[in-house]
């Protein structure tokens, strides 16, 4: 029985470490008008992170988000399931202006996850606590720049 158990609990442990993939990391820049906000977000930009973005987090920093990098400009669509934190999301087109601005919220237990579209085509997509963008003065039009965050070397190669 305890060695069941302990196989068990190493398959749970593999298949959930597999599940959470590594986020690369950088900062964005928020700018509308005087106003200048600047997070320090995860970066989604395969398929396997873009799937499991904020999944399974029971918070999030106020000066913290996650950036999803497109490969084009497309209407965007967003779901919350498994997300437990309340969301707003800033969706960005090609040239790095918000066109959209939307508040997302955790579904009831057992209950629909509504789907989050784009109003507008988007490459870009920011998710933050929600109220973020109205608490700073960030609106639809506001400039956001992207700096990736340079990767770091192995510890045996340094």
């Amino acid at each position: 029985m305890r060695a069941v158990l302990l196989v068990a609990a190493l398959l749970l442990w593999a298949t959930s470490s597999a599940a959470a993939p590594d986020f690369k990391r950088g900062t964005v820049t928020l700018v509308d008008g005087p106003r200048r906000v600047t997070l320090d977000v995860e970066v989604a930009d395969t398929v396997a992170t873009r799937a499991r973005g904020l999944m399974h987090r029971t918070w999030l920093p106020e000066y913290a988000g996650m950036l999803f990098l497109f490969d084009s400009p497309q209407r965007l669509a967003f779901w919350m399931k498994n997300t437990w934190i309340p969301l707003s999301i800033a969706f960005i087109d090609s040239a790095w202006r918000i066109v959209d601005i939307q508040d997302m919220n955790p579904p009831a237990p057992g209950g629909e996850i509504p789907i989050y579209l784009s109003r507008y085509e988007a490459q870009y997509a920011l998710e933050v606590n929600q109220g973020f963008f109205a608490r700073h003065g960030i609106g639809v039009g506001a400039q956001v720049s992207y700096r990736p965050r340079a990767a770091r070397l192995p510890s045996a190669a340094r």
